[in-house]
């Protein structure tokens, strides 16, 4: 399946998902509490983001220094980067794969299944 087939079907799935889990969760614990999940999930992840991509680009600049390219920051930066978007996008589904994304094993993990996947068609480094 291509990447554009993928974003799109994503645009299309999760609303309807996130939506579903609004009114699930909002007619369990009310819609105050709801809507203050949303807020504090977001700030939350919105300071592990802030802390979690100056440690990265710490590090790209520590491999830079050394003469090496960053790849693994790089990787990891990208990923904080997406993790920071989903998270102040307001949602259940985005919010757990945002804080997902904030792990650094799951970064790990997911990164090196990408080279494993792309380094026949791409040159990795």
């Amino acid at each position: 399946m291509r990447p554009t087939s993928i974003l799109f079907l994503l645009f299309i799935l999760i609303p309807p998902i996130e939506i579903g889990l609004f009114i699930a969760i909002g007619g369990r614990i009310g819609l105050w509490p709801t809507l203050g999940i949303v807020l504090v999930t977001a700030v939350i992840g919105a300071s592990l983001v802030s802390r979690q991509g100056r440690a990265e680009l710490i590090r790209l600049q520590t491999e830079f220094a050394a003469g090496q390219f960053p790849a693994k920051p790089l990787a990891h930066g990208a990923m904080i980067l997406v993790a920071g978007a989903l998270l102040i996008t307001p949602g259940f589904l985005t919010d757990a794969i945002g804080f997902a994304l904030l792990s650094p094993p799951i970064r790990e993990a997911l990164r090196k299944w990408g080279v494993r996947r792309w380094s026949n068609r791409v040159m990795v480094l």
